[in-house]
């Protein structure tokens, strides 16, 4: 059987020409289908048949890579306001938007704790919360500061919501023992409120009530001071 001929490399079909852009798919793609965790230089450079190094010339490290993902779901959420929905049923919306986003990827989650979206897309999740903030009537220096603060209360919820759905954190049955074993002269307000008030309420009740008391702190408070150490 007579052998094939070899193919030059200059006639194998190119290679999809490495972008920015062709890294967060890649890195979307293989997050969607292993998980973050998975979701290294090495690995996404193995997906887009290409070395490692190549991927530094568009993207710093894997915080990076991780960072640019975030913007890219960001994109999937409806970032718009047209001021007819009530400020605050809005501002409750996209946080609850977010909160769920993270939810489904309890890694990234974690990973939402510390590092920061990077693109357009996360510019306009901020854009919008002042935007809200603003006509909830707090002052500029405090909406700075609080868009963090509900960013993060946002982050912390999915990160456990997440964790206990993939049964890789604690049991809350755990938590239910070292309460009932409160000493009621030690821990007297423990035991008068009980148990069952500490943990009532479902994932969303809470999640919900989490974001009403942030809004209602940071509208109570007074204007910032205007010069900050």
């Amino acid at each position: 059987m007579p052998k094939a001929d070899p193919v030059s490399r200059r006639e194998r079909p190119a290679k999809p020409a490495l972008s920015r852009s062709a890294i967060v798919d890649a890195a979307v793609a293989l997050l969607e289908r292993e998980g973050v965790d998975k979701v290294t230089m090495r690995r996404v450079a193995a997906e887009l048949d290409t070395g490692p190094a190549s991927l530094y010339v568009y993207v710093r490290n894997t915080a990076s890579l991780h960072a640019l993902i975030l913007d890219r779901l960001l994109g999937g959420l409806d970032l718009e306001w047209d001021g007819s929905e009530p400020w605050r049923a809005r501002l409750t919306r996209v946080m609850t938007d977010y909160t769920d986003l993270l939810a489904q990827r309890a890694a990234l989650a974690r990973a939402a704790l510390f590092v920061w979206p990077d693109g357009p897309n996360y510019l306009d999740l901020l854009e919008l919360l002042l935007r809200l903030l603003d006509a909830a009537g707090a002052d500029a220096r405090t909406s700075a500061w609080a868009v963090d603060l509900l960013l993060q209360q946002a982050g912390a919820s999915a990160a456990e919501s997440a964790t206990r759905a993939l049964g890789t954190g604690q049991d809350l049955d755990d938590l239910t023992i070292t309460l009932q074993s409160a000493d009621p002269t030690r821990h007297a307000t423990l035991c008068r409120i009980g148990t069952d008030l500490l943990l009532a309420g479902n994932s969303r009740e809470r999640t919900q009530w989490a974001f009403d008391a942030l809004i209602a702190g940071i509208l109570s408070l007074p204007p910032a001071p205007a010069k900050l150490t």
